[in-house]
């Protein structure tokens, strides 16, 4: 029986009624995004349609979810807004704070053993205020929805921007921020503009060496790492239809690589079959009760371009496999183009690691058509070239695979098992020789692939493809090889070409697992203390930010003006800064160190006006804290692009940085920054963004007039005393002008709960 059935069943009970009067509301057939939005209004039945891209509409999520990195500063913050329980359902999932070194048993034990203190605050705090807790080792955070939460036409937030996963399984599942998730914990309203629509139609078949992976590889490729932002992609199609739930679920996952609020697929007969091999029937059967409302309105998908202000069509028996990167997941390339592209940009050829799993793709699927290349390995008398390393993403995954002989295949091939955890997709990578930063060629089937993601090395040049195409790589060594057209020479001197991958969709012999690694919370969590020593390195409790003192902000020193892609990693670095995840002041000493100072192009590196010496930015900040002078970092496109952490929110907001001016902003980093009360602004010229100088000096004028549509103006001093006046834009409604008077979101929360 599935988790919180009930709650299920509830929205099912709804969906007919609020779906169809959203669809007289609208005045046309719907799209499957509009019927899970229009049936999650807060308001219930629906009284008004809402302008794509233009109306901020109030949500109400079925469920939250958390993983442990992310989950510290949420139930901080939590804990401040005076409740006794979660106000829906709630899970919390230990997989950030495991690193990926020796193997699965070690590795485990080394994690448990250095952040024990972190463990026993989430354990603690999830048992007092309700919350469903998922111990090391139980798995990602996603796969773990996707075999235990996640449900057709259900509305999730989750503090994790590949929250997005669970639209494999018909989800509308969104990334947040914590102060987010606070709100939708603490039973309030979730907020959010109402997004475009993409649509995305899959024709022909997967085949061959051809993955899910490869759909969203090529969309990556199409959209770029922002030409999603703002919307909803939904696929559709014959091809959709034919594929796997868990492959529909890489394909959401990494959604969150193009900007996207989120991604998702109509219910079908996949869905179906994995609910009931997870242990769901009662799901199914309830979802089978609606089914015509778990998808979109037939017109919609006949018709598409009538319906989705985008689509793009992708036939999927002329898809190719590819490759993305390195340092950006959306420069794609088909394998067959690979090594001329590696030549002419130079890229090593030489493999050194691939490695397959990761909350994208360690489906059983996807392990078992590894584990068909990897006994192709002593089959055909090959030797694998690369070290190969192996991320289950689940317990329960990873003893099927066990069960049924996988992971003994992947071990006669030299392979390492990792731990049930997010590891080297993360940067919790303790890979040897790293720290030489030595330049060299890794393939892994993860997400992300920005400079110093996987091994904190930046000239490790990292390209993402599906486990297939990673395990065939990884076996000859070299990136330009092309298992389609290409042949090895064995031990024997013959050559041998890999034969097609094969795989099953779900495990013959059903899952099993000893121990999930599931810890219920109590019924009355009442008596549970939650303790955080005042002396912790790893905890700290929240105090409140100062409320605006309603005048103009004036005499604010530029920090940095970032060059380039600067995205949460630059800005708040995973790794070994994962450890300081739930003491903001700690963490904060690695606030915008990744970002290139455009004036010195350097890393970590700029002017403290109060001394003209340059020196790091945490250090600068802090000085100009201690001061009393407020600061203000300057951006490119994109800004906030990545991950959803929020602490590249709180950490300037900490440390005393009032605003952050940039020429666009990802989604969920600029809601975080307005949740944190800060100043989240976009040129209103772009052009304006070469005006700013090193050493500039910013004044607003008319922020006491603070209104939504209205720009701000800035008056910009250069050293030389010259002025610029420049206009910002901004999205704050009335309610987010709110957050920024009283200091943060979670201010407002906090008086009202005490009222």
């Amino acid at each position: 029986m599935a988790f919180d059935i009930e709650m299920i069943k509830k929205v099912y009970e709804n969906m007919a009624e609020r779906v169809d009067k959203a669809r007289d509301l609208v005045g046309r057939p719907l799209t499957l995004s509009e019927k899970i939005l229009y049936s999650h209004l807060w308001e219930g039945v629906p009284s008004q349609a809402f302008a794509r891209g233009k109306d901020y509409v109030d949500f109400a999520p079925d469920r939250v979810a958390c993983q442990d990195a992310t989950a510290q500063m949420a139930l901080l913050q939590f804990m401040h807004a005076g409740k006794n329980k979660v106000a829906v359902p709630t899970t919390v999932h230990c997989d950030h704070l495991i690193q990926a070194k020796i193997d699965a048993k070690t590795d485990l034990k080394r994690a448990k053993e250095q952040s024990n203190e972190v463990f026993d605050f989430l354990s603690s705090v999830s048992d007092k205020y309700g919350i469903g807790f998922w111990k090391p080792g139980a798995g990602i955070i996603h796969q773990v929805v996707l075999e235990n939460y996640a449900f057709p036409g259900g509305m999730m937030i989750g503090t994790d921007s590949h929250t997005v996963n669970a639209g494999g399984l018909g989800m509308l599942a969104i990334g947040v921020g914590g102060a987010d998730a606070v709100d939708v914990m603490s039973g309030m309203a979730w907020e959010l503009k109402f997004p475009k629509l993409i649509g995305v139609k899959l024709t022909g078949k997967l085949s061959g060496w051809t993955a899910p992976k490869d759909v969203i590889l090529k969309v990556a490729g199409i959209l770029t790492v922002k030409g999603g932002t703002g919307a909803v992609i939904e696929y559709f199609g014959e091809g959709a239809k034919a594929m796997s739930c868990t492959g529909k679920g890489t394909i959401c996952n990494m959604g969150a690589e193009v900007g996207a609020t989120t991604s998702t697929f109509g219910y079908d007969e996949s869905m179906d079959r994995y609910l009931r091999a997870t242990n769901r029937a009662d799901v199914a059967d309830a979802a089978a009760a609606v089914a015509d409302y778990l998808t979109a309105d037939a017109e919609v998908y006949a018709n598409p371009e009538q319906y989705f202000d985008e689509v793009i069509e992708i036939n999927l028996s002329e898809l190719e496999p590819h490759l993305n990167g390195p340092f950006t997941p959306d420069l794609a390339t088909p394998i067959s183009k690979m090594r001329e592209e590696a030549e002419k940009n130079d890229w090593p050829l030489q493999v050194q690691v691939g490695l397959i799993g990761s909350c994208t793709n360690s489906s059983y699927e996807d392990i078992s058509r590894s584990a068909s290349l990897a006994k192709q390995v002593a089959e055909k008398k090959l030797k694998t070239k690369a070290k190969f390393t192996i991320t289950p993403g689940s317990e329960v995954v990873r003893y099927t695979i066990e069960r049924d002989g996988f992971i003994d295949t992947f071990d006669k091939i030299g392979a390492t098992v990792f731990a049930n955890a997010c590891g080297p997709c993360i940067g919790m990578w303790d890979r040897e020789g790293a720290e030489k930063e030595e330049r060299n060629t890794i393939v892994h089937s993860f997400n992300r692939n920005f400079s110093k993601r996987a091994d904190g090395n930046p000239n490790t040049l990292a390209f993402v493809g599906s486990p297939e195409l990673v395990t065939a790589l990884a076996i000859a060594g070299d990136l330009g090889f092309n298992p389609l057209t290409d042949k090895l020479i064995n031990e024997d001197g013959e050559e041998v070409m890999l034969d097609e991958p094969t795989g099953n969709e779900l495990p013959p012999k059903g899952f099993d697992a000893e121990d999930p690694g599931y810890q219920a919370p109590s019924e009355d969590g009442s008596g549970v203390e939650v303790i955080v020593s005042p002396t912790s390195e790893r905890l700290e409790l929240l105090a409140p930010f100062k409320p605006w003192n309603g005048e103009n902000i004036t005499g604010a020193k530029l920090l940095i003006k970032a060059f380039g892609k600067c995205t949460t990693d630059h800005i708040s670095m995973a790794g070994p800064w994962l450890r300081f995840r739930g003491h903001l002041d700690n963490i904060s000493n690695n606030m915008l160190i990744g970002a290139v100072n455009a004036f010195n192009m350097k890393t970590n590196s700029v002017k403290n006006e109060l001394t003209g010496e340059y020196d790091a930015v945490p250090a600068v900040q802090r000085a100009y804290k201690a001061a009393d002078v407020p600061t203000v970092v300057v951006g490119d496109h994109n800004y906030g692009e990545g991950s959803s952490r929020e602490h590249a929110a709180m950490e300037p907001r900490h440390l005393g940085v009032r605003a952050v001016l940039v020429k666009s902003f990802a989604r969920i980093h600029e809601t975080n920054l307005k949740k944190q009360g800060m100043l989240a602004l976009t040129f209103a010229n772009e052009a304006d963004y070469d005006k700013i100088q090193e050493g500039d000096t910013f004044n607003f004028t008319d922020l006491k007039e603070f209104a939504p549509n209205k720009q701000l103006t800035l008056e910009v001093v250069h050293k030389d005393g010259s002025k610029d006046v420049i206009m910002a834009n901004h999205s704050y409604n009335e309610g987010q002008i709110g957050w920024f008077v009283a200091g943060s979101a979670l201010n407002l929360i906090a008086a009202a709960s005490n009222a």
